[in-house]
């Protein structure tokens, strides 16, 4: 392997794997790792691509301003060509977005506008149009219009298609594929029409998404949902789409993503996203579906360190309703991290307050259960701690015992969900005990949680 002059070098050329150990029916099943781009996604080919265009055709140069509104993935592969050419970027982002891709995106200098995803196009706040509306306030700036850029379905007509030809050694049957911008689906589109018009394009779209139904029935709703799953599903056809060569989508619900993207690192090693969850589920439902052997391939759309606090995090699943529980009845099915199963968070009443402290900001909790020898003998709160070291920084090294609260607010398993909201009006922390045994915390939090976990199921 040569060395290589810069990372924007290293976009492209991403492996085929093949998929052994999930049921694929009677087909093999490949999947493209987009996530070993080194922005970490696919969207990395067109970051480069709609750039370099806008530089060749004398859109942009050193000093103009580039904005965009992305679900993340396209603003990751713009901030990484920005960096490296020295432009000014800044995106509007819906705030569902993972805090990972968020982060990263500051991290690699890109400016973060968040506004809410829970508007349609049109609204003011909605992520595209307020990047629109930006780009024309600011003086020499571009706007890069993801969704309407030519350069974007290009990247993967000119680059992408030729690539998985070539590496499937001109043998595939049918592709499975998300659309966000719908770059992919129109650049592969195109490029398969001339190489190969036996090949299939199925689509994989979130429930809630307007595409699936205009596929399979040919209606183009006004109205969509929310879902949770990131980059891929619209709630309008975006100018640069070209839908004519999808010959079937499936709807594909949030948990399904969710459990196949976790299921595909579990038993095929794969670390993917939320979004390609959703591409492998459709894949594996139409691998399934067919009578004859055929070859079918779909994409790692990103990398799954991008949602370690979400599809790969037990609590926020949980929260979401997504992985199984057992179902109590009482107020253990209210408790986040059970003292039992050792989720809690506890310390000690030995340990100094800096344990306490560092367990606070590492866990993201606000309080603490103290416990010695299983028993709960006290808890530790943000407002303990604080008055405890206000006056000196050096009582971070005395023991937890000398802040901890004593006097405990606690409630039987068996009380009424009812008995909670006393005691958070006192601004306490509900301790459920049955009986002698400990059996955690229920915060606020959890309690919204819960009460919007019901009303899903209603």
């Amino acid at each position: 392997m040569p060395a290589f002059n810069n990372v924007l070098e290293l976009i492209g050329d991403t492996p085929v794997v093949r998929i052994n150990h999930l049921d694929t029916g009677p087909c093999d099943l490949f999947i493209k790792l987009e996530s070993q781009n080194p922005g970490g996604s696919i969207k990395d080919r067109i970051g480069l691509k709609m750039i370099e265009d806008a530089e060749a055709a004398g859109k942009i140069s050193p000093g103009t301003t580039l904005v965009e509104g992305t679900a993340g993935n396209t603003g990751l592969g713009l901030a990484l060509v920005a960096a490296q050419k020295g432009y000014r970027l800044i995106l509007v982002i819906p705030d569902k977005m993972s805090r990972e891709k968020i982060s990263n995106l500051k991290a690699m200098g890109a400016e973060v506008v968040l506004t809410r995803s829970d508007v349609a196009k049109g609204h003011p706040e909605y992520y595209q149009d307020l990047a629109r509306r930006l780009a024309s306030e600011l003086d020499n700036a571009f706007f890069i219009n993801q969704f309407g850029n030519p350069s974007n379905p290009k990247a993967h007509e000119e680059v992408t298609g030729p690539e998985i030809w070539a590496q499937m050694d001109r043998d595939l049957d049918a592709i499975v594929l998300g659309v966000g911008s719908s770059g992919t689906v129109t650049g592969l589109s195109r490029y398969f029409a001339r190489e190969a018009p036996h090949l299939e394009l199925i689509l994989a779209d979130p429930k809630g998404s307007i595409l699936a139904e205009y596929i399979n029935e040919g209606t183009l709703s006004t109205k969509s949902s929310s879902w949770l799953v990131e980059g891929i599903g619209e709630d309008f056809l975006p100018t640069i789409s070209d839908f004519t060569r999808v010959s079937k989508a499936y709807m594909i619900s949030d948990k399904e993503s969710f459990l196949t993207g976790r299921e595909l690192l579990v038993r095929e090693g794969i670390l993917g996203g939320s979004s390609t969850g959703t591409l492998v589920a459709a894949a594996l439902k139409y691998c399934r579906e067919q009578a004859d052997a055929k070859r079918v391939l779909t994409f790692a759309c990103d990398t799954g360190n991008r949602y370690l606090s979400k599809m790969f995090n037990d609590f926020w699943m949980r929260d979401q309703g997504f992985l199984e529980t057992t179902s109590h009845g009482d107020l253990r099915d209210l408790i986040a991290r059970p003292f039992e199963s050792h989720d809690t968070v506890t310390v000690g009443p030995d340990e100094p307050l800096a344990n306490a402290y560092t367990r606070m900001k590492l866990y993201d909790v606000s309080q603490l259960p103290v416990v010695a020898e299983d028993r709960l003998v006290g808890i530790l709160d943000e407002s303990d701690l604080l008055l405890a070291i206000a006056e000196s920084a050096g009582r971070f090294a005395d023991p937890v015992r000398t802040a901890m609260v004593t006097e405990l607010t606690e409630v039987d398993v068996r009380a009424p969900v009812t008995d909670l909201m006393p005691i958070f009006e006192k601004d306490f922390v509900a301790i459920v005990k049955d009986g002698e045994r400990f059996l955690g915390l229920i915060t606020r939090v959890d309690l919204l949680h819960y009460l919007r976990r019901k009303a899903d199921f209603q």
